[in-house]
């Protein structure tokens, strides 16, 4: 070992001070003999032990650790001359104070000079330090308190994952907070972003109406806003805005932004368009394009608004499908919303929806100087351009086999109907209840085949309904009834809805619905529970559909799926409950949607 003397005094001291440590390797707990030996000192010293390790002590913990036999008495020791046999300091360490590592034990020795009854330090000193002293976990003994966690079984990542992360994700972007500030914008004259696409669409939707320019506007802004943020192609998944603590805790694994773009890329199947190009797409649509081989892929390098595409496979459609359900209108419509501005609007032109002189809407009485005037009426105007209710019916049927019990009408009888998808959808979610709480036990191992088995069943009866104006009703339906929302959420709606104000809505247009609801008799049912049936079912429903279910043989996938979507399997279940008054935990309801809101329906206006 080696010793340092230090002194102000040209005076030298001959000698040193060893410290030893025994043993070198100890359990947390145990005591360590600690021996300080000093060969050719002699005289009055001052002594001073150190612990030194991965930690601080604090002198409480230091005297503590300090404890036990010792030769020092009061930090002082005298020694007289010995003839060169060595004087020995021991003390005892108690590791009980000391964390797991490497610690060593120290001596410092200062010289004391003393005149008649005062002692004082002089600076000569000598000090030296052990040999690491290792410090062990205090192995379990008789009499312990054992804590004893069961954790699940490590969730091995699927390759299908970074898609659940691009739906979620882009779905979200779709969203009506989104939406808003984007039109905000646009409309208040605050941003120049995307103009260029602003100037094209309201070229190109032009109206042939005089005094319609804002609602114009409103129009060309709602299709370029789906435009930018409706799907994720093979290079936009890095324009995604993820929280990836939120991914992390659905993932069940710590993730990063590139490791998520790195995963959704290999995922992606690489295609020939037939004219030496590539195109990267999603696995299912990959099968899409094997089975019109044939048929060539066109438009691929075409400008936006270029029209002059013959025959084939649309590039576009294939390498950038949007994220888009018609299930979210579906849910939209029975919260009666569409009723909201066709109430308004009908009001607008001075007609009444009720009997003479009991018009809920009597003191509808919007003046021409605030901005909602001229969007009302540019809606009206517009009205011939829109989808109407039963060519939307008609739709969910061929999508869904779902029927509105918010349109009073004759019943719609479609060419194809999905007559079992209620049923499949319904008996998957109590499947994901079952698994989930097999899944919360870590006494067992969740089987993900039930999950898997349904979403195969799912997937065929989603893609069957995949024609015919699925390509388009779907964006036309969200395009306008999110133009519907952005009306309805207008300040100027608080004059004549009397909406609650102490009750907080996520989204501004929900308390005029619930409040149109209200004064019309309609439902008693919370549109927030609709709205989270919308956002939830198109997000589960864009997971099935775009998922390549078909070729998924093994339950991981399904067990993933079911995982990372739980939180709207278990919302989607508790709007329902809340709407219908059905718990889909306990039993796969066949009954449509309608019947059950129309015995509610009935039972409140009673």
């Amino acid at each position: 070992m080696t010793s340092t003397t230090s002194t102000r005094t040209d005076e030298s001291y001959d000698g040193g001070v060893e410290v030893t440590a025994h043993p070198a390797r100890i359990s947390a707990g145990g005591i360590v003999l600690v021996k300080a030996e000093a060969p050719s000192l002699s005289g009055d010293f001052g002594v001073e032990w150190t612990v030194s390790g991965p930690v601080v002590l604090p002198k409480r913990e230091l005297r503590v650790a300090l404890m036990g036999a010792t030769t020092v008495e009061g930090g002082q020791v005298s020694w007289p001359d010995q003839g060169g046999a060595p004087h020995v300091l021991q003390a005892t360490l108690d590791t009980s104070a000391l964390t797991v590592g490497s610690w060593r034990v120290g001596v410092k020795l200062t010289r004391l000079e003393t005149g008649g009854d005062d002692v004082e330090r002089n600076e000569a000193f000598y000090q030296d330090e052990s040999d690491p002293i290792e410090v062990t976990p205090r192995p379990f003994a008789a009499g312990d308190d054992v804590a004893v966690t069961m954790k699940r079984t490590t969730v091995p990542p699927t390759s299908d994952q970074a898609l659940w992360v691009a739906i979620r994700n882009s779905t979200n972007l779709l969203g009506f907070e989104n939406y808003s500030k984007f039109l905000d914008k646009v409309m208040c004259g605050d941003s120049t972003d995307h103009k260029h696409q602003l100037n094209k669409v309201k070229r190109r939707t032009a109206l042939p109406f005089p005094n319609v320019d804002r609602y114009r506007l409103l129009k060309a802004a709602t299709e370029v806003f789906l435009m930018i943020h409706c799907g994720v192609d093979a290079d936009g998944f890095n324009r995604l805005d993820l929280d990836l603590e939120a991914e992390s805790r659905r993932l069940q694994r710590a993730v990063q932004a590139g490791d998520l773009e790195a995963q959704w890329r290999s995922y992606l199947a690489r295609i020939a368009t037939g004219d030496g190009g590539y195109l990267d797409v999603l696995p299912y649509l990959e099968l899409i394009r094997l089975k019109l081989r044939d048929v060539a892929v066109v438009g691929g390098d075409r400008r936006e608004d270029d029209a002059e595409v013959c025959f084939g496979i649309l590039a576009d459609k294939l390498a950038n499908p949007c994220f888009l359900e018609l299930l979210w209108s579906y849910w939209g419509e029975e919260a009666h919303l569409v009723q909201t501005i066709n109430a308004i609007s009908w009001r607008f032109q001075n007609r009444t929806s009720g009997p003479r002189g009991r018009d809920p809407l009597s003191g509808l009485e919007i003046d021409p100087l605030r901005p909602l005037n001229n969007l009302i009426w540019g809606w009206i105007q517009d009205t011939q351009h829109r989808l109407t209710t039963v060519r939307r019916a008609y739709e969910y049927d061929h999508h869904y086999g779902l029927v509105l019990a918010s349109s009073p009408g004759p019943p719609v009888r479609g060419a194809d109907s999905r007559s079992r998808f209620v049923e499949a959808f319904h008996q998957l979610l109590r499947l994901c209840s079952v698994f989930y709480e097999y899944d919360d036990d870590t006494t067992r191992i969740a089987d993900g085949f039930g999950v898997l088995n349904g979403l195969k069943e799912m997937h065929l009866l989603l893609t069957q309904g995949a024609h015919n104006q699925y390509g388009d009703l779907p964006w036309t339906a969200r395009h306008e009834m999110l133009m519907t929302q952005w009306i309805l959420a207008r300040p100027e709606m608080r004059d004549f809805l009397p909406t609650r104000t102490m009750v907080a809505y996520p989204e501004a247009w929900m308390d005029r619905v619930e409040a149109m609801n209200k004064l019309q008799g309609w439902s008693d049912s919370s549109v927030l529970h609709f709205r989270d049936l919308a956002v939830f079912g198109e997000q589960l429903l864009l997971g099935m559909r775009f998922g390549n279910w078909t070729t998924v043989i093994e339950p991981e996938q399904a067990a993933n799926w079911a995982r990372y979507w739980r939180a709207e399997v278990q919302g989607y279940i508790h709007a329902y409950r809340a709407v219908t008054g059905v718990d889909l935990t306990q039993r796969a309801d066949r009954s449509m949607p309608a019947l059950h809101l129309r015995r509610r329906y009935g039972a409140y206006r009673s």
